[in-house]
């Protein structure tokens, strides 16, 4: 481990000196990108260097205890100092374990997310609406962005489907976890006897395709326009602004309708489509190195239930790591960091295992 830390440092030197130069500086992609690999190498040489130090300090330490006539108040500083710099080299070097475990090359992106009402009907799009605040509310506590892309809203509020943009550096990693089926038991809005009802809506949340890795074939685009439908109300599009594109090897259809604009539903549409098809492609080869580890945290599988709100008990359940936590209001309004924290560690923990086979 340590010697390709050693080789990770030279690299990294090599990195600044690159960063500084004047010709790198003025080409924006070369730049943009030797920038992301020196940040995304920063906390792992910044690591190494401060085990390195507890290295050269138990050294140190070492030396005076070792030397003859040494008085019993120099003995006992140097014993003191030893046993920390051994603690900290034990904690540095778990820390760089993990450092060093493969990153999602994904999580830096943004996201888009796709919400869909599933068993329960208008209670189940209601609950879709739900999340939709609930997640936007997260991003917002974050410092990330949240746009919608596209929508089918009901009559009392709700969403048939709903898909929306969240840019943000990191956000992929903070979003990458919700994909599946969240289960909702509450007392529907809509329910006069006061009865519980189970609903579901599944999210599928999806890294956003660069131009350079995903390149959509036009030919293989079967583009139709239509005229918007919605919830009624004057703002209804009374052109064939809406947008509908096939992509004709996957059958993959998008529909946008939520701009007035034909060209802008069309680019909402073109950049919901990629990031599908990114999925997939990245599915397929998730599929080949697939390993135990996945079924930790849960396979992200939109068909898997991942997650339990039960309005009643005010108890939100994630079944893949088995935490229940009973502060759904928190929840519902944002509060998500709780929930996520633990999937990453829960990932992370499962990561270092597999690593140790």
């Amino acid at each position: 481990m340590f010697e390709n830390l050693a080789n990770v440092e030279e690299r990294f030197t090599s990195l600044e000196a690159k960063l500084a130069d004047p010709a790198v500086v003025s080409d924006i992609k070369q730049y943009t990108s030797l920038l992301k690999e020196h940040k995304n190498m920063t906390p792992i040489v910044e690591t190494y260097r401060a085990f390195r130090k507890a290295e050269a300090d138990l050294a140190e330490a070492k030396v005076l205890l070792d030397e003859s006539g040494i008085d019993k108040e120099m003995k006992e500083l140097a014993e003191e100092e030893a046993a920390s710099a051994k603690d900290a080299m034990e904690d540095l070097a778990e820390k760089l374990k993990i450092l060093l475990l493969p990153r999602d090359p994904n999580d830096d992106k943004n996201v888009i997310v796709e919400i869909r009402s599933g068993a329960g009907g208008e209670e189940a799009a209601l609950f879709a609406g739900s999340l939709l605040r609930m997640y936007s509310m997260y991003a917002e506590t974050h410092g990330f962005k949240t746009e919608v892309l596209s929508s089918n809203p009901t009559e009392l509020g709700g969403y048939k489907e709903v898909s929306f943009e969240i840019t943000g550096d990191g956000a992929y990693s903070r979003f990458k976890f919700e994909s599946g089926v969240h289960r909702v038991q509450r007392v529907p809005e809509t329910e006069s006897q006061g009865r519980i009802q189970t609903s579901t809506a599944t999210v599928a949340v999806l890294p956003e395709a660069d131009e350079v890795e995903f390149e959509i074939n036009q030919s293989e685009l079967k583009i139709d326009t239509f005229r918007s439908s919605g919830a009624g109300g004057q703002h209804i599009n009374k052109t064939d602004s809406a947008i509908r594109i096939t992509h004709l090897p996957t059958g993959t259809v998008v529909e946008c309708q939520d701009e007035r604009s034909q060209h802008k539903n069309k680019e909402r549409a073109l950049k919901i489509l990629s990031a599908r098809l990114l999925e997939v492609e990245q599915q397929k080869h998730k599929d080949e190195i697939d390993s135990a580890r996945r079924a930790q945290v849960g396979t992200g599988d939109r068909s898997e239930r991942i997650r339990t709100y039960n309005f009643p008990q005010g108890r939100v359940s994630d079944h893949r790591i088995g935490l229940t936590l009973y502060k759904i209001d928190a929840i519902m309004n944002g509060n998500l960091d709780e929930l996520i924290d633990a999937l990453i560690t829960a990932d992370t923990a499962a990561k270092l295992e597999a690593a140790g086979e």
